[in-house]
């Protein structure tokens, strides 16, 4: 990727999803994949939103590690390593239209599973958690949005936000971690790995200044909006091209 314009863009990019990830506790892969993707194409786009919510997690994570709950989420991160790899393989060797297409699905659908509040037995407990952790790895590794899956478990586990925030977070750190394994770091050159780290601080500044002043869950409503808008135009453009 070349161009003023084009880095300022994705400076741009980060900064939204992270000073939503800041504000809500979620949102980061969900804001920002669909337009990554776009813009840096299918691989870069995912490895590079790999990166950023890893490191977002890693610092959230660190005032608040306290309050994971490892009975849940051994068993989910072990269940994304088994998934991981599939989710690069997948994503690795299907044309792109086909990647971009399944990426905006993949999100759409995560974005209206979350909205509807999906809410099940099935998926509690031991086997929810295995289900959400494979679930989990796989989309993220494939599509950048491993969140919603455990943002389920954690709706039907009955957990409040305080509870899933630092337990989200550590998911987070681990899954990306293995995603960036199997996905690789991506080729990007040093200007754009500058605009990525501005718009990564910058929107942590945004996302804590504006923490205490915006309604949780207006803004959470807009997060999800957004996402839903960026999955269709991913999913749309992706159908016209196949």
């Amino acid at each position: 990727m070349s161009g003023w314009y084009a880095q300022l863009l994705l400076g741009g990019i980060v900064m939204a999803g992270a000073s939503v990830q800041w504000l809500t506790g979620m949102g980061f892969a969900l804001l920002a994949v669909p337009a990554l993707v776009l813009l840096l194409g299918p691989a870069q786009g995912v490895a590079l939103t790999n990166c950023a919510a890893g490191v977002i997690c890693a610092v959230g994570l660190a005032e608040d590690w306290r309050r994971v709950r490892l009975s849940a989420m051994v068993p989910m991160v072990v269940a994304s390593a088994c998934t991981v790899p599939a989710g690069t393989w997948v994503a690795a060797h299907l044309p792109e239209p086909v990647v971009l297409a399944g990426t905006g699905s993949l999100v759409t659908l995560a974005v209206l599973l979350v909205m509807c509040g999906a809410n099940a037995p099935a998926l509690g407990g031991l086997k929810g958690a295995l289900a959400a952790g494979a679930a989990g790895g796989f989309m993220n590794s494939s599509a950048g949005v491993g969140g919603p899956p455990v943002s389920l478990y954690a709706l039907n586990a009955g957990w409040t936000v305080r509870e899933f925030v630092p337990n989200a977070q550590f998911y987070g750190v681990v899954v990306n971690t293995f995603s960036v394994a199997a996905n690789g770091v991506p080729r990007l050159g040093a200007g754009v790995w500058g605009f990525a780290v501005a718009g990564l601080v910058v929107g942590a500044v945004i996302g804590k200044a504006l923490a205490t002043r915006v309604p949780e869950r207006a803004a959470r409503r807009l997060v999800l909006l957004l996402a839903l808008a960026g999955g269709g135009s991913t999913l749309v453009k992706g159908v016209l091209e196949i």
